[in-house]
This record gives structure tokens, C-alpha cells and sequence, in this order.
């Protein structure tokens, strides 16, 4: 029997420093939601094809099921846990429950962190735009016209009032 090798890492999940020793097998959603309990990083599919695992790492979304805990070392890790503020949800969150862009709710923690690198990258994107940008997150409940919807409205929700 191969005995497991591990290693010592270090991130930030959620602005809050996480050091552990994990073995080098260990894929990242399985450290978010086992060692960390970060459970809102849902796993759907094992293949990497529908997107319920998206966090994003270093601003940027990742699916989580095809990474390495070992590779997050020394990264900045968003899940959704960290997108609400103090205050209540972000505008993107909010636009999803105003919009009803979610029915049960599994696929909805990756299609927000994979809505929010898209939004961080253009604050005005197209439906055409939206919905080519959520290619790799599937729902298996709607028709992704609400979910377009919220993500268009949490857009406009996040920019700056004009004049500003």
C-alpha cells in the first residue's frame, strides 16, 4: 500500500488565515467543505462540468473539484461564504432572491461566485454575454432565464450611480 504524502499549507479563506496539513490528493472543495465546513461549495458532478463548486482563487473562479488544496497555497480563497457583507447579502445575492434565480438552490453558491468574476470583469454585461459566461455552470431546475435576469439586475445593482 502507497503510503499518502502531506504537505503544510497556508491561504486566506474568507480574509481569514487557514494553515493545515493536508495530503497532496486533496482536492480543494473537499478541504473547503470537510476540514474548513465551508459546505456552501457544493460538489454536483466529480467531472467538472457543472459548476456547483466554483470559489474563486485570487479573484478569479475556479472549479474547485479540479484543483488541489497544495495549489491554493499561499492564495487568497472566496467561497460563498464570504461574499455577504455585514450588513446583509451583496446585491448579487439579493437580485438572485429578488429575481427568483434559484429553485433548489444547489447550483446557485457556483452560478453567483461565477457571476461575480464576470461582473468584476464588466459591470454591463449582455444577456448573450451572461449566458456564455455560465457555459461551464449548470441548473438543472430552471430554465436559466431567471437566473440571466438577476445576474443583469445585480449588475446594475453594483455599479456606481451615474454622475459619480
Amino acid at each position: 500500500m502507497v503510503e499518502a504524502q502531506r504537505v503544510a499549507i497556508s491561504f486566506d479563506v474568507n480574509g481569514r488565515r487557514v494553515e493545515a496539513e493536508v495530503d497532496v490528493r486533496t482536492l480543494l472543495v473537499e478541504f473547503l467543505r470537510r476540514t474548513l465546513s465551508l459546505t456552501g461549495t457544493h460538489v454536483g458532478c466529480d467531472t467538472s462540468q457543472c459548476g456547483a463548486c466554483v470559489v474563486h482563487v485570487n479573484g478569479r473562479s475556479v472549479k474547485s473539484c479540479t484543483m488541489l488544496a497544495v495549489q491554493a497555497d499561499g492564495a487568497e480563497v472566496k467561497t460563498i461564504e464570504g461574499v455577504a457583507g455585514p450588513d446583509g447579502l451583496h446585491p448579487l445575492q439579493a437580485a438572485f432572491r429578488e429575481h427568483h434565480g434559484l429553485q433548489c438552490g444547489y447550483c446557485t453558491p457556483g452560478m453567483i461566485m461565477s457571476a461575480l468574476d464576470l461582473l468584476a470583469r464588466e459591470s454591463a454585461p449582455s444577456e448573450e454575454r451572461i449566458r456564455h459566461w455560465l457555459e461551464g455552470n449548470l441548473c438543472r431546475c430552471t430554465g436559466y432565464h431567471n437566473i440571466v435576469s438577476a445576474i443583469a439586475a445585480g449588475a446594475e445593482a453594483m455599479r456606481p450611480p451615474s454622475g459619480v
